[in-house]
């Protein structure tokens, strides 16, 4: 009888280590494919910030500053890459960091651009404008959505016993896409003209 409830009892510990490694495991990779999302939002930004320079500097030619501003800081926000099978804490920082200044630098090209009437009634203009507010949008939507996916596996590497299964099999905790709270470029890029 003794060896029954023995078995008994490994077997509910073995089908609860089963489950739990492959709550891990899905919590791992739901972070994965958040931070692919905020990827493409990131790349959809990118490949607008030069239309939408092109278009400001017909108009504003002599704000060239400006526009070195802006196409500076999109390449390095370019350069920056984050692995997204190991995803470090100082990758993360060093996309933040990219992201404040590119978004610093959009702020100050779209601020000049409202001192030209003409160009605010641009067709190109106006829909650039729109496709990079969506854009915007879009990548603060896929930003909540990685650090839920992070805050979720913070807590279940938390969370006892299930902190025993992730520390056992190397689960890490992964690093919260933040921006940073002393930055200057804090403020939201104002596309509403």
């Amino acid at each position: 009888m003794g060896l029954w409830i023995t078995l008994g009892v490994v077997a509910v510990l073995a089908f609860y280590a089963i489950v739990t490694y492959n709550k891990f495991v899905k919590l791992v990779q739901r972070a994965k494919e958040a931070w692919a999302d905020i990827d493409v939002q990131l790349k959809r930004r990118y490949d607008l910030i030069p239309n939408l320079v092109e278009t400001v500097k017909g108009y504003a030619s002599h704000e060239k500053e400006t526009f070195d501003n802006v196409t500076s800081a999109r390449a390095a926000a370019t350069q920056v890459h984050v692995d997204p099978s190991n995803i470090t804490p100082d990758q993360i920082a060093a996309m933040a960091g990219a992201e404040n200044a590119l978004t610093g630098a959009l702020g100050k090209l779209l601020a000049v651009a409202e001192a030209y009437p003409d160009l605010k009634a641009n067709q190109n203009f106006s829909q650039l404008q729109t496709e990079l507010s969506d854009t915007e949008n879009k990548i603060q939507a896929a930003r909540r959505f990685y650090n839920t996916n992070v805050r979720d596996l913070a807590i279940a590497l938390q969370s006892f016993p299930s902190n025993i299964i992730g520390n056992m099999f190397g689960f890490k905790e992964q690093q919260y896409f933040e921006i940073d709270e002393n930055s200057q470029e804090r403020e939201n890029v104002k596309v509403d003209f």
